[in-house]
């Protein structure tokens, strides 16, 4: 098994979660309904401490420690997608992107739990109920919004817009991922690609919401180290106490 390739694999995987979480949690103390306001502080949680876990099993393989991977690099070196490092925009916005996030984890997850590589499989097996959590609470607030109210609708239409074809970036094709899917360590991105269309297209058409025509390498560029000016100035946030106090113990 290619060690160069996994890891490759894990780092895209872990800042996904990362950045999400982080622009998941700029909603605490400002989402439109104090339950919300919970649930996504819950899942802010959840997706950073799914981030640590592939940043652990990426070190376990060689590469650097979690903390440093996190708060010490800079956006250049960072491989998450563009539609996780945008701004957390209006709550149409970020229901939308979480959606689709979730769906594309539904998707992925269901590969890793098989993989070859039994860390990452085992890894994948504790991640997964979480994450049909996540599922499940994304996609009843899409039927709840597509076609409530004609503002509703025109705001979820515009955040589709606005989010869909970012989020073919979480399906970027790895540098490496040939050799990652001849060693039956996943499915490989193309895959991914095709269930992920399957899933969430039927629930949008049901939910009153034309997703756009699908642009396969619409979003890429962030599993090369190609980033929107967003992605600096959420880990100037991000990363401002670590930086500041670099060798602090806490």
């Amino acid at each position: 098994m290619a060690s160069d390739a996994l890891k490759e694999l894990l780092l895209a995987m872990a800042d996904d979660e990362l950045l999400l979480g982080h622009r998941d949690g700029e909603w605490t103390g400002h989402a439109p309904i104090i339950e919300e306001d919970i649930a996504f502080s819950n899942l802010a949680q959840d997706e950073i401490g799914h981030a640590l876990l592939w940043y652990q099993l990426r070190h376990n393989l060689g590469g650097e420690d979690p903390d440093h991977l996190a708060f010490l690099r800079g956006p250049e070196a960072f491989r998450c997608c563009h539609l996780v490092e945008q701004p957390k925009g209006d709550w149409a916005f970020t229901i939308v992107r979480q959606f689709l996030f979730d769906a594309a984890e539904q998707v992925r997850l269901e590969s890793l739990v098989r993989s070859s590589y039994t860390p990452l499989a085992e890894a994948a097996g504790k991640v997964r109920p979480e994450e049909s959590y996540h599922w499940m609470h994304l996609h009843s607030w899409v039927e709840r919004l597509g076609d409530a109210t004609a503002e509703s609708h025109r705001r979820m239409t515009a955040a589709l817009a606005s989010a869909f074809p970012l989020a073919f970036g979480l399906f970027e094709p790895l540098a490496a991922e040939e050799q990652l899917v001849r060693d039956g360590v996943f499915a490989g991105n193309a895959a991914l690609l095709a269930q992920w269309l399957d899933l969430v297209v039927p629930v949008l058409t049901q939910s009153g919401l034309q997703p756009p025509a699908p642009q396969p390498q619409s979003g890429y560029g962030g599993r090369r180290g190609q980033h929107t000016p967003a992605l600096a100035q959420a880990l100037a946030d991000l990363q401002v106490v670590r930086r500041l106090i670099p060798q602090a113990a806490w």
